[in-house]
């Protein structure tokens, strides 16, 4: 997940401080008491080991949900439909209650993939519970924890909005072939856009990179699969199929836009304030960004789809092996594939919907959002996607350090 509304003083600490939303988050609920050691955990734990079919259904916890009628969901902050007049109440969650006599526990407490996973793994190697039934973890974290063993698939017959609704473009993908580990919560897109105030369109990563106008002027994002899956683009190679001579030319390219002074920073969502403003002419940037910044009045700033393409991204909803109250979960799950469901969470947190049907839904629930191309794009804009590649813990520690070592991050 990349970005939701904050609230104006967290906004202005981000502003202050330069630090990127999922940081900013992280430090927020650590200062609370709400997060655990996880990085220490992620970083000191032992490898976690992929579990073969036998430990697989020995993990799965017995299912209490025909005598529980409840849940309990991980998702990340802001990433919901809220009231309009109580931002503690989210309309869609207690319909859901109200239909079904489930009732949810929602926690807002996965800020960070990587911290995430430090939290849960030592529990979920050992099949012991996390007291989620529920989490949500993006698609290269999704990946690790289903390759692992980890989750539990879905039945596909208690989940048929799911399977009928789910657009055909995340379907099948390599991680999760047959569809029945991940469901996508919201996607997104990571491309380029520019204030047209202060420059003139910005069509590829190599004029962002190298245009002198643009001198001192670039922003890109500290998140290492979206700055340098563009780059990656822009050389030629397929994001999903690297190889290690082509993640260091994409670094190397950064890193000649660094050192010339090209770009001014690497940044988390800190880089809408200065885009709008136009202390950045143009940056990397996310798509549900894009929707709030084009909204602001009088606003110039424009998205554009890289003439190499895009990266696309999903945030995945997954049952943990040792959740006790699956059929409740799928439920849930296929709750939120209903079109008119899925309309109502996309006008509120502005991202690719992933559900066939929304569009024509939003058209009740928010009119003006049903033709925007960033929450659903056509057919032309989706043929341009890439995935970056799943990395083994071994290779995302070696790639995040060489990135690292040029943003600074």
């Amino acid at each position: 997940m990349r970005n939701s509304p904050l609230s104006p003083e967290a906004q202005a600490l981000i502003n202050a401080t330069g630090l990127s939303r999922r940081n900013l988050m992280r430090g927020l609920l650590a200062g609370a008491g709400m997060v655990a050691t996880g990085g220490a955990l992620a970083a000191c734990g032992t490898k976690p080991a992929k579990k073969n079919e036998a430990e697989k259904a020995a993990c799965v916890g017995a299912d209490a949900s025909s005598s529980e009628k409840k849940l309990s969901w991980s998702n990340w902050p802001l990433y919901i439909d809220v009231d309009a007049n109580d931002d503690k109440k989210r309309p869609s969650l207690d319909a859901f209650t109200q239909k079904t006599g489930i009732a949810v526990t929602y926690t807002e407490d996965v800020n960070d993939n990587n911290e995430f996973f430090g939290k849960v793994r030592n529990q979920l190697q050992a099949c012991q519970s996390i007291d989620r039934d529920i989490m949500v973890l993006t698609d290269w974290m999704a990946s690790r924890v289903v390759n692992l063993g980890w989750v539990q698939p879905f039945d596909p017959a208690k989940v048929p909005n799911f399977t009928k609704n789910l657009l055909s473009t995340l379907k099948n993908r390599p991680w999760d072939k047959d569809t029945t580990h991940a469901a996508p919560w919201q996607s997104g897109l990571t491309g380029i856009a520019y204030n047209g105030a202060v420059t003139g369109e910005v069509r590829s990563i190599d004029e962002l990179l190298t245009r002198p106008d643009l001198k001192g002027k670039v922003a890109v994002l500290s998140e290492m699969r979206d700055t340098l899956g563009l780059v990656l683009l822009s050389l030629g190679k397929d994001p999903a199929k690297f190889t290690d001579a082509d993640f260091d030319a994409a670094v190397e390219k950064v890193k000649k836009a660094v050192d010339s002074g090209q770009i001014r920073k690497f940044t988390g969502n800190d880089y809408k304030e200065d885009l709008a403003k136009g202390d950045i002419a143009a940056c990397v940037a996310w798509s549900g960004d894009v929707i709030q910044l084009a909204a602001q009045e009088g606003s110039k700033v424009t998205w554009v789809t890289p003439e190499d393409g895009l990266i696309v991204w999903s945030d995945n909803m997954l049952i943990p092996a040792p959740a006790t109250h699956k059929a409740n979960a799928e439920q849930l799950i296929d709750y939120y594939y209903d079109p008119m469901i899925a309309a109502q969470v996309a006008a509120t947190v502005n991202y690719i919907c992933p559900v066939q049907g929304a569009q024509q839904a939003m058209e009740k629930v928010n009119p003006d959002l049903a033709t925007n191309p960033l929450i659903f794009p056509d057919a032309a804009t989706l043929a341009k996607t890439h995935s970056f590649r799943a990395l083994s813990e071994e290779e995302d520690k070696k790639y995040a350090a060489k990135f690292e070592a040029v943003s600074g991050a």
